[in-house]
C-alpha cells in the first residue's frame, strides 16, 4: 500500500485524535502512546481528569514543544494510521522491562507501537507506516532502530498487535537481536542515514 507519511505536528494533531476516535482504537484513546513513556507510580490526577485525558494531554504538550513522537499515514486527505517511534531514552518503561530492556548500550530509536482503524486493517497500512519510520530515521540521521514485536503462529488478538508482527519486521529487513520471552523478540535494522 502506498500511503503519504508525516510526522505528527500541532497542525496534524487532529488527525491523530481522528485515528483514536475510530472503531477499534479503544486502548489507543485511553492510552495516547503514553504507557511506555512512564514508570513507576503514577502521579496523582488532578480533580475531575481521567487517565486518558492526562495522557491526551501530555502527548499534545510533547508534540506543541516539537519532539519527534511518531507518524500518521494518509491515503489521500484521510489519516488512515499511527505508529509511535523516537529516542529509546523517551520511553521510560522499556529500561524496566525484564522482556524489552536494552540490549546493550547502542543508542536507538524504538518503534513502540501500531494504530489503525478497524476499517484499514488486513490493508498494509502497518508495513507502510514501518517503511515511512525507516525513511524518517534516515533523514534525521538516525542509525539504529529497535522494535518489540509479537511472534506468534496463527492469527493474534488485535489488541495484542500494537507492537506489530515480527514477519512485518522480517519482511522490512529487521534482524532478532534477542528473545527474552518465546513470543517476543526484540528485533533491529540498521539505518543509513541520508547524507547531508
Amino acid at each position: 500500500m502506498k500511503l503519504d507519511i508525516h510526522p505528527l505536528t500541532p497542525e496534524r494533531w487532529p488527525d491523530l485524535e481522528a485515528i483514536f476516535a475510530a472503531r477499534g482504537c479503544s486502548v489507543a484513546r485511553s492510552c495516547w502512546c503514553m504507557y511506555y513513556r512512564h514508570t513507576g507510580e503514577p502521579a496523582p490526577l488532578p480533580a475531575g481528569t481521567t487517565g486518558a485525558q492526562a495522557n491526551r494531554a501530555e502527548l499534545k504538550a510533547l508534540v506543541d514543544a516539537g519532539r519527534p513522537v511518531g507518524l500518521i499515514g494518509y491515503r489521500g486527505d484521510t489519516p488512515v494510521g499511527w505508529v509511535s517511534l523516537g529516542p529509546r531514552e523517551d520511553f521510560a518503561k522499556l529500561r524496566r522491562s525484564p522482556v524489552m530492556k536494552p540490549v546493550d548500550e547502542q543508542p536507538v530509536w524504538s518503534i513502540i507501537c501500531f494504530v489503525v482503524p478497524a476499517e484499514h486493517r488486513g490493508q498494509g497500512v502497518a508495513s507502510a507506516l514501518l517503511k515511512g519510520a525507516v525513511v524518517w530515521a534516515k533523514t534525521l540521521g538516525v542509525s539504529l532502530l529497535e522494535a518489540y514485536p509479537m511472534d506468534k503462529p496463527g492469527r493474534a488478538a488485535d489488541d495484542s498487535m500494537w507492537f506489530g508482527a515480527k514477519a512485518m519486521y522480517d519482511r522490512a529487513g529487521f534482524r532478532e537481536v534477542a528473545r527474552r520471552k518465546p513470543q517476543r523478540p526484540i528485533v533491529r535494522l540498521k539505518v543509513v542515514p541520508t547524507s547531508a
